[in-house]
């Protein structure tokens, strides 16, 4: 898509869902279905980095997502994302005119085609993703820390220190990724007729850009795969941390 299409698209956008800011730094996400699970993924993320980040003051963070209205209050409440910064569609137009991935179509429904991309079809770095989650990565960080309180399927419960006890610690360690990934999953799965809007649009891509107060965009990433929600995935949010100071 040609740079100042882009730009022009992404502008009309913002007036259109309202993304005001007086704030140094916009960031403006558009993301697939709600229930994906990027874009769960994605929103815990940048709610951790809001909460704990010097440069949480200097950015307003907002959001597109294809879902319900009530699929987006579970949505916010369970990722910690401001609910009052998403904004619900019915389809993936507005992420058409950003330039945003469908992901793999190969014309036979979206179930079909989120198969094929788990099993690296049109997405060869899921499967190193899915991986990693299950061996770790000495150079990301932790998730749980030892008092953190893991439920899974409301009977199968521990606390972080497991991770610690076994592995040690200030690193991401085996399974760890994986059991919050797995968390993650018994959330859509149980409100998944309020997170997943229609199927079509399950291979639905993430999209990211970072607009300073000049309106320009400084930073963008238009994912492609599944797990690849961020160009640099063993720490997805540090391109803020790498841009908001400029």
């Amino acid at each position: 898509m040609d740079n100042n299409v882009e730009k022009n698209n992404l502008q009309d956008l913002i007036k259109q869902f309202n993304f005001d800011s007086s704030k140094k730094y916009k960031l403006i996400i558009f993301m697939g279905l709600l229930g994906d699970f990027d874009s769960i993924e994605y929103a815990i993320n940048l709610s951790k980095f809001i909460k704990g980040n010097k440069f949480a003051d200097d950015i307003d963070i907002f959001s597109v997502a294809i879902g319900r209205e009530i699929g987006k209050e579970k949505f916010c409440k369970f990722t910690g994302f401001f609910e009052k910064n998403l904004r619900t569609v019915e389809n993936n137009d507005v992420h058409k005119l950003v330039g945003a991935s469908e992901g793999l179509n190969i014309g036979l429904g979206g179930w079909v085609n989120m198969f094929f991309m788990l099993c690296g079809i049109g997405s060869p770095n899921t499967l190193k993703e899915v991986l990693r989650g299950y061996t770790g990565d000495k150079n990301s960080n932790q998730i749980y820390n030892s008092q953190d309180e893991i439920n899974l399927f409301k009977f199968f419960k521990f606390s972080g220190k497991a991770f610690d006890t076994t592995f040690g610690g200030n690193y991401l360690r085996p399974f760890e990724l994986a059991t919050f990934r797995l968390k993650n999953m018994i959330e859509i799965i149980q409100n998944w007729n309020d997170y997943i809007l229609d199927a079509e649009f399950l291979t639905q891509r993430v999209s990211t850009f970072l607009i300073n107060d000049q309106n320009e965009i400084i930073y963008k990433y238009i994912s492609t795969e599944i797990l690849n929600y961020s160009e640099k995935m063993s720490n997805p949010i540090d391109f803020l941390s790498q841009n908001l100071d400029k």
